[in-house]
């Protein structure tokens, strides 16, 4: 585990995952709010009075992903990372994981936390909800940045590709999709398959120590965990027609921006976004694969900060 971390905290009375250790990021606080009849694990710090910044992480991350970005943002802004419904510290309920679904816990949440108006950052699936939040609550948001991801719909491939160079970024949309079949082969293996896709997809496979691995297959595993993970994906025809039913209505008008690993999966988010997005830029951060905070933080920090001084400029 990185130096900025503690040890483990005892559990709160409301985790509703006492099982899993929960570590601490000094001058961080966690929270649990009711989001829609569920709990969410929000991690909030920095400036009370500054633009408030709201994290996403993605598969198989929890808001720990955010770890090494978050020092760096609180300097200037309220910084809040929640673990998405079935992550981390977050229940897992049964039922629905389509992106307007967990969107509107989101919001519901972020309302109980006192935010009236923000910036969101989504990684990997955390990106698909603050997509699909972006729809239906624009109103709500100042910007939205969005990480390497194959959004539903909008930036996913239509088809997997079948070439070995390629395949191995999207094969596992098709595999999570299987009924039954990945929790028969996965459980129990979490951290194997945990180790690959932090591993593979990252530009230095050395990124991830041990302990990190360890932390997220845990979560991976950890009551419900796995199913809930696997849900996002077997929900994704559901998020992408939700999608087009609320970009009928109309176009993001909100700034975008598409934030691409130079050796990522998505090569060029800002033009994958720019037909659904009337103002969207982009930025690509050098040397990172997938895992952009993981692996580039201070540069996510400064294009992420760029964006929204950029924005309350004009």
């Amino acid at each position: 585990m990185t130096d900025d971390a503690t040890a483990p905290s005892s559990s709160c009375d409301q985790n509703p995952v006492p099982g899993l250790p929960l570590y601490d990021l000094a001058g961080f606080t966690h929270r649990w709010v009711d989001a829609e009849g569920i709990r969410l694990h929000a991690v909030e710090g920095g400036r009370p009075a500054g633009p408030t910044v709201v994290l996403l992480a993605g598969f198989p991350q929890t808001w720990w992903a955010w770890r090494k970005v978050m020092p760096g943002l609180a300097a200037r802004f309220r910084v809040i990372a929640i673990d998405l419904p079935g992550q981390g510290h977050s229940e897992r309920p049964r039922g629905r994981y389509d992106t307007h679904t967990v969107a509107s816990r989101v919001q519901t949440a972020l309302t109980a936390l006192d935010v009236p108006k923000y910036w969101l950052v989504g990684h990997d699936v955390g990106a698909w909800v603050a997509f699909s939040l972006a729809l239906e609550y624009e109103e709500r948001l100042h910007g939205v940045a969005l990480l390497d991801a194959g959004i539903p719909g909008i930036t996913l491939p239509d088809s997997i590709p079948t070439d070995p160079d390629r395949a191995w970024k999207t094969w596992h949309f098709a595999f999570h999709l299987v009924p039954e079949l990945p929790e028969t082969l996965l459980t129990g293996r979490e951290r194997d398959y945990v180790d690959w896709f932090l591993k593979v997809k990252t530009l230095s496979p050395d990124t991830f120590d041990g302990a990190e691995i360890d932390h997220y297959a845990a979560a991976v595993a950890a009551e419900g965990g796995l199913s809930a993970s696997l849900a996002y994906y077997r929900d994704a025809a559901e998020s992408s027609r939700r999608n087009h039913d609320a970009l009928e209505r109309g176009h993001l008008t909100v700034p975008v921006l598409g934030v691409s690993g130079s050796h990522g999966s998505i090569p060029d988010m800002a033009a994958s976004i720019g037909p659904w997005a009337a103002n969207a830029t982009g930025a690509v951060i050098p040397q990172a694969g997938h895992f952009i905070p993981d692996e580039q933080p201070e540069a996510t920090v400064k294009v992420l900060t760029a964006f929204i001084d950029h924005e309350r400029a004009e």
